[in-house]
Parts: C-alpha cells; structure tokens; sequence
C-alpha cells in the first residue's frame, strides 16, 4: 500500500513538472478540480446516500442494526455513524464521510435479510474499519491529480491549455498535454484501484480483529456472492453508483478483471480471511 501511495506521488509530481515546463496555466485548471474535489469531499456522504436512494433511520426505526453499530463503535472507541437503510434486494452495505464524527454507514434490505445477526456485525465492522482508517479521504487524496489528468483530456483542446502549434515559449501544444494527461489518467487509474483493492483488504482485516471471527466475514461474503449472481439488472442497478464503495461489488471475475477493480476477487478475500482464522486459532 505504502508502495503504491509513492508511486502515486512520483507519477503526480513528474506529471506537474510537465505541465510547468508546458506553460500549462495549471494554477487555475487545479483550482477548478480542487473546488470540485473539496465539494465531493465534504458532501460525500450526502450524495452517496442521494445516488443509491438511502434513508436515514433513528432506533425506533431499526432498533437492532442501531444496537450492532453502537456496540461496534462502543467496542473501537470511534463517534457511532449514522445509521441508514437502502430499500433494495441487493446485499450490501458500505461506509462514507469525511471523517468519523461525519460518517455514515448504510445496508440494503437485501443485506439484512440475507444475513444472520452475526454476519451483519462482521460486515458493519468491515464498513467501521473504512471510517476509522479514513479511507474516503486517502482516496480523495489520491485522485487528486488523477481528476486533474481527466479533466484536461476532457477539456485539453477547448482552447485553454496554448494555441495550436504554438512554441514552447508560447505554451504548450494542445495536443501534448492530451497525450501527458491521457498517460497520466490511465497509469492512476490502475494505481488507485490497486490502492483501493489493498484498502479492502486492511478493511476485512479490521472485520476480522473486531470481531474476532473472520470466518463470519468470510460467510457473509459467500452468502453476498451468491445472492448477488441472482438479482436481476434493474435491481443491481439501483446501488450501481456507488459499486465502489460498497463491501461486494458485481462483476470482479478473473486476474485482468481483479487489476481493473477497485476490490479483490471473492476467492482472495476468502482465502486471506481463512488464512487468519487459522492464525487465531479456529481453522
């Protein structure tokens, strides 16, 4: 993970040198992508909730999910997350917000009526870990200039990056930025997914500490997997948005698929997680 995060930082620095050297005015394409990343940033949560049609519920309305994140949160020493509750067939569950005291986690009514009581606890620790190792935030951080290369290669040829065939002392040529920004997007791409699929894995890793069961992970994500390779595409579509940050995305099936995917195959997780049961002295 530490690997990937340098890489990370030495693709963006080489990436601004280039841009500098371009004449590129990147003081005010990076103000434009910082205020689009600061409002995703600080309203992640609410528009994670709006794309996937999630509700808030207080302790009257779900008293014993309420019950398992208290105790979770009481057993790890973090603020208790809101509580809400997507209405769809879909088992999952995921975690957003800026930081623990503005954090969020939510499950399907697929999930709860899919799962035992057990299995829900090892899944909202999962979703706890996210929120206390800040993962929105690291991710945020990393997409940085990944939203930046993106945005220039959507945008590099309107006009705002040096006239066309103009010198070096001019500014650069359109048509080269694309191409540094086209690289730099697609390099980042595999980089930040490969960073997500690492912060997966400390995540079940955290579900397993918690708990002290990481078997119970393991058959939630079973049960989730199998559940999931039935629900028709209308339904899958519903929760489709936020994919990313759910505990079991659809579609993660082979070595190139797994490079491409922000989480690791179900048979990597699995094995890690009985890997760690054996460790801890139930395999």
């Amino acid at each position: 993970m530490v690997l990937t995060m340098l890489l990370l930082a030495l693709l963006y620095a080489a990436f601004v040198w280039v841009l500098l050297w371009l004449r590129v005015d990147l003081l005010l394409v990076l103000g434009l992508v910082a205020v689009l990343i600061v409002v995703q940033y600080v309203l992640s949560d609410q528009l994670v909730m709006a794309s996937i049609g999630a509700r808030e519920v207080s302790e009257a309305e779900a008293p014993r999910l309420h019950d398992i994140v208290t105790r979770l949160a009481q057993t790890t020493g973090v603020p208790k997350p809101r509580v809400a509750i997507v209405d769809s067939p879909v088992p999952n569950a995921l975690a957003t917000g800026r930081n623990p005291r503005h954090s969020v986690v939510t499950v399907t009514t697929g999930l709860l009526e899919r799962l035992t009581p057990e299995e829900v606890e090892a899944v909202l620790a999962h979703e706890l870990s996210h929120v206390i190792h800040r993962d929105v935030k690291v991710m945020t951080m990393a997409t940085v200039f990944s939203t930046l290369a993106s945005f220039l290669v959507q945008f590099g040829l309107w006009g705002g990056l040096g006239g066309r065939g103009r010198g070096r002392d001019q500014g650069g040529s359109p048509l080269v930025v694309l191409l540094v920004a086209a690289a730099v997007w697609l390099i980042s791409f595999v980089l930040i997914r490969t960073l997500s699929r690492y912060r997966e894995y400390e995540a079940d890793r955290g579900s397993a500490l918690i708990t002290g069961r990481p078997s119970l992970l393991a058959s939630a994500l079973l049960k989730i997997a199998d559940r999931t390779s039935h629900i028709p595409d209308r339904d899958l579509r519903q929760v489709e948005g936020a994919s990313a940050l759910m505990i079991f995305p659809s579609g993660v099936k082979g070595s190139l698929a797994e490079l491409l995917s922000t989480h690791p195959s179900l048979e990597h997780r699995i094995e890690r997680l009985q890997r760690m049961e054996a460790e801890m002295g139930r395999g």
